[in-house]
């Protein structure tokens, strides 16, 4: 049976409490190759580290959401640098910065702050070569302005949970943009995806579940977790004309070139 990728859940979260390591255990003997965590903040960086050296294929990345940016301390930026370092000198399980970016539909933090958050990270991603997962919603034209402000396509972008359209799609694909993708395909109203699918080359596509949140269309309202990785896999599957098998080695290989990790 193939294996299922999953390059952005949160099991850090509360709704896990109970059953946190047994869960991830067994769906990494059972039916998950590889699991990637975002932090949200300095004590969500620090508790996923230290969570993903229980398992070998369990990644993480450390930064601060734009949720969280009005909350964060001065000194939070400069203290997560100092994780990544730390990490990079041993066991090497950060494999990104994020998730960051601008969340311009709750405006949880002030969108300045936001702003500002976002430059901080993306520098920090870019002093240490790795990966940015950025968090787009209802932000796309500041967010981009921003990325080429900031020079981050110097380093790998990925627009988690892709929320644009094609046309935007089209402007963030010459800059090596990667793309990933949850339980929105498998909504009834997905058709936009269709056309996204055929804009966005296969090589720039990741799977991922954004674990508790988003669970797809058969289970959703449930808590969610990597093992319905089946049912997003399966639309993607439908929706590029492309078998399990192929779609399973193409998110493999774009996984681990994204990461600069070994699956």
């Amino acid at each position: 049976m193939e294996k299922y990728i999953d390059t952005h859940a949160h099991y850090i979260d509360d709704s896990f409490g109970e059953d946190r390591t047994e869960l991830v255990g067994r769906l990494l003997s059972d039916c998950v190759e590889c699991i990637v965590e975002p932090a949200t903040d300095l004590a969500t960086s620090r508790e996923i580290l230290s969570f993903a050296a229980r398992f070998d294929n369990y990644y993480c990345a450390a930064g601060i959401h734009p949720h969280e940016a009005g909350s964060a301390g001065p000194d939070d930026v400069g203290l997560i640098r100092e994780l990544i370092a730390s990490d990079a000198r041993g066991a090497k399980k950060i494999v990104a910065v994020g998730e960051t970016g601008l969340d311009f539909h709750y405006d949880f933090s002030p969108r300045d702050i936001q702003e500002s958050n976002f430059r901080s990270n993306i520098r920090l991603a870019l002093e240490y070569s790795l990966p940015l997962i950025v968090h787009d919603r209802e932000a796309h034209e500041r967010t981009f302005e921003i990325l080429r402000e900031e020079n981050a396509f110097d380093t790998k972008v990925l627009f988690h949970c892709y929320s644009g359209s094609a046309g935007f799609a089209e402007m963030l694909i010459p800059h090596g943009v990667y793309f990933s993708f949850g339980g929105a395909v498998t909504s009834r109203n997905s058709k936009k995806f269709e056309e996204i699918f055929r804009t966005v080359p296969y090589d720039r596509i990741l799977p991922e579940t954004d674990s508790p949140y988003m669970a797809p269309e058969p289970v959703r309202g449930t808590r969610n977790d990597s093992s319905n990785l089946v049912y997003i896999y399966k639309r993607i599957s439908e929706l590029t004309g492309t078998s399990a098998e192929e779609l399973a080695r193409i998110f493999r290989d774009n996984t681990g070139r994204f990461f600069g990790i070994t699956i």
